[in-house]
């Protein structure tokens, strides 16, 4: 069952370092009821670990958003997920107080509400079926020394794990290989190719190569919810590349006169976000944190 958040002396607001940033906190706590908040799922709401099947939304933040949700217009969930999965994971379904709560899952192109538990996609990608086919062998050609089997397990060899997205978008994962990086960096060219040949892009993250359908990104969804929702105040929080895109809409954001706040959940593997951000907090722990401490300054809707 989700709990309040703590009294504010016990959960102090971090303060953002940009100008930018100051306004748009004082624009949240003026107008909650006119605010986004948005939210990466990986990095952000849930540590990273070596198995993506196994990641899990921090313990504080159901009852974090539980608390925030009700007093914001919108919290909206923007994941390269699944829809159904970030929920599953992120246990927010049947939530008392996240009646707010949206989940844009594989970068905008799903939406599931927690109002009515339902889910709007478009139909999969064709490409996205070929490319998966041709994997296995791209493998099997690269230092990856994977097995040609198209229908091998999820572990494809060498520490390489492929992640299926519901026949929306394949990750492959290097995570667990004995040279993590180098292998993410042999691997790139490759299946940046395998994308282009089959109507893909390819979406690099920390230690994942994701071939996914184009003209959906985090950007995209989040500037539509915002627009949607008629919010005049946003906050991004994201720990990845595949944020640096609602970062930009935030920016753009910024430039209608609407204040936003970019937040980085801490990372030493990706440094693009944390040179842009107003507020860079300790991962998923310092982001339940900052969630905590606005729900406890915010008045109830």
């Amino acid at each position: 069952m989700p709990t309040e958040p703590q009294a504010p002396s016990r959960h102090p607001l971090p303060q953002p370092v940009t100008r930018a940033g100051r306004e748009a906190i004082a624009a949240i706590l003026a107008h909650p009821d006119r605010t986004v908040i948005g939210l990466d799922f990986d990095g952000t709401l849930a540590p990273i670990v070596p198995d993506p099947e196994q990641a899990r939304a921090h313990p504080g933040a159901v009852p974090a958003l539980a608390a925030l949700a009700p007093k914001v217009a919108s919290v909206a969930v923007v994941t390269g997920r699944p829809a159904e999965v970030a929920v599953h994971h992120g246990g927010f379904a049947d939530v008392p107080g996240l009646e707010h709560l949206v989940v844009l899952g594989h970068y905008g192109a799903e939406r599931w509400d927690a109002a009515t538990a339902t889910l709007t996609a478009p139909p999969p990608h064709p490409g996205v079926a070929a490319a998966r086919a041709a994997l296995p062998d791209l493998l099997a050609r690269t230092d990856a020394d994977a097995p040609a089997d198209a229908d091998a397990p999820a572990d494809a060899g060498d520490g390489i794990w492929i992640e299926e997205k519901g026949g929306r978008a394949i990750a492959v994962h290097t995570r667990r290989a004995a040279h993590p990086q180098q292998t993410f960096e042999a691997l790139r060219g490759p299946l940046t190719a395998l994308a282009t040949t089959h109507g893909l892009i390819v979406e690099p993250g920390r230690l994942v190569l994701e071939l996914r359908p184009p003209g959906m990104d985090k950007g995209v969804a989040l500037r539509d919810h915002v627009r949607a929702t008629g919010a005049q105040a946003v906050l991004y929080a994201g720990d990845d590349l595949g944020d640096l895109p609602a970062y930009a809409a935030v920016e753009k954001l910024r430039e209608e006169g609407v204040p936003g706040l970019l937040v980085c959940s801490g990372s030493t593997e990706v440094t693009e976000l944390s040179s842009r951000a107003d507020l860079v907090v300790d991962g998923p722990e310092g982001v339940v944190h900052l969630l905590t401490s606005l729900a406890a300054r915010l008045p109830g809707r």
